[in-house]
């Protein structure tokens, strides 16, 4: 765990190292991903039969056997403890109340003879690609589909990897109370191309999103333009700006949340109180000792852990913004005054009773956010992901003659004749 204190030198270089370091430690996997893309457009399912096989380590008995049955999503949703479904439900709520709240109005703008317009609307077909192998998140599940269903996608497609040809039931329940209408078995860069490209089976869908390894990160990559996607997500981030009177064990605990994702996440804390910093190492290195993932967070904690001790909320308001973190806890007096004036971070919770943990799961907002300090350009997961802008203009013959000369003058001026002619042949010129 790094430590750096503003005040002391060499400050600057060690926060620059801080902000390069490389936390993706996987090889470069461009070259197998392209091979595994070209195996799928080229043979299909039967290229997702023998990769499934290879990877996942069960051999489905034909390409339908691929697609999770109306029969196994019930009996999934039956296998699971109605607390379980009772928290899926009341997560699902919150996450459709908070993103239909965001679908934008169409525009109509009536101006000299013309009407100008924005229409919005959605994509035809979503494919969401869910985590499966070390751990089940029916949490992305609802974040990836509910979005995409209050956007209007009519076909909303699932792909989740089934080592030994398994899935979690309560992932299964989660597709179908997030309105999924196809679940299919298959992971990895092929499923990503399965999407992108078709199969006999799979047809294609118009964007990919969601979250996965090197190599489906590396896919979603490659088929870009193809598909529209929603980001390239690396490993989890979060950082947390506390004061000198917050509860050491309680911060502790939000960083180690970040620590348990991956090997490769970052947790760092911005802190004015050196007593605080000292007690937070204290607490994180006790609390670690009672972990189940113990190995996965220190190891997360030891290469990528820092603790920031800064003069005043100056320095730890730009140093955030440097970082422009996925994740923000702000756990100071007044934390939404310095929220305010905070400009880059995926998603912020504010004060002691909003851990970021509650974001991943039930208050409601999207937790597929930027990471590797993307926060600067882009956005968490939303509705917006799913929709289309399209402009229209309609004129009226009064309308072309008030704005149409200076379109031929313009025209004219780039040297494009029947872009000018097509407008002078409706003003009588």
């Amino acid at each position: 765990m790094k430590r750096l204190d503003t005040t002391q030198p060499g400050f600057a270089t060690g926060f620059d190292a801080l902000l390069s370091s490389a936390r993706d430690t996987t090889q470069r996997v461009d070259g197998a991903v392209a091979a595994i893309i070209a195996e799928v457009r080229a043979r299909g399912d039967a290229a997702l039969l023998e990769l499934t096989a290879r990877f996942d380590r069960w051999t489905p008995a034909g390409a339908a056997a691929l697609r999770v049955s109306a029969e196994e999503i019930a009996a999934a949703r039956q296998a699971c403890r109605p607390e379980l479904l009772d928290a899926l439900d009341l997560a699902a709520r919150r996450i459709e109340r908070f993103h239909a709240a965001q679908m934008p109005q169409d525009l109509v703008l009536p101006e000299d003879g013309l009407t100008l317009g924005l229409r919005w609307g959605a994509v035809d077909a979503a494919g969401l690609y869910v985590p499966g192998g070390k751990a089940a998140y029916p949490s992305s599940v609802l974040m990836n589909a509910i979005p995409a269903r209050v956007a209007g996608v009519e076909r909303v497609v699932m792909v989740v990897p089934t080592p030994d040809g398994e899935v979690a039931p309560l992932v299964l329940a989660a597709a179908e109370r997030a309105g999924v209408t196809e679940i299919w078995r298959v992971g990895g860069a092929q499923a990503v191309a399965a999407l992108a490209w078709g199969t006999d089976s799979i047809m294609p869908v118009d964007k990919i999103v969601g979250p996965g390894n090197a190599y489906v990160a590396e896919a979603k990559r490659q088929v870009f333009g193809r598909v529209g996607i929603d980001s390239i997500a690396g490993p989890s981030e979060v950082v947390v700006l506390a004061d000198a009177v917050q509860d050491p064990a309680r911060v502790a605990m939000d960083l180690l949340a970040q620590a348990e994702h991956d090997e490769a996440a970052q947790s760092i804390l911005i802190t004015d109180s050196a007593a605080l910093a000292d007690r937070v190492a204290e607490a994180v290195e006790a609390a670690l000792r009672t972990l189940p993932r113990e190995a996965i967070a220190r190891a997360s904690w030891e290469a990528h852990g820092a603790i920031l001790l800064v003069r005043d909320w100056d320095e730890g308001v730009r140093l955030c913004d440097r970082l422009a973190p996925e994740h923000l806890e702000v756990l100071v007096a007044e934390p939404e005054a310095i929220f305010a004036r905070i400009r880059h971070a995926g998603a912020a919770f504010l004060g002691e009773w909003c851990p970021e943990a509650v974001g991943d799961y039930v208050a409601g907002p999207n937790h597929v956010l930027p990471t590797g300090r993307t926060a600067r350009f882009a956005s968490g997961l939303s509705v917006f992901d799913f929709l289309k802008r399209t402009t229209w203009v309609s004129a009226t013959e009064a309308g072309l003659h008030r704005v149409g000369p200076a379109a031929v003058t313009l025209a004219e001026a780039e040297g494009l004749g029947a872009h000018a002619r097509s407008i002078a042949m409706r003003l009588g010129q």
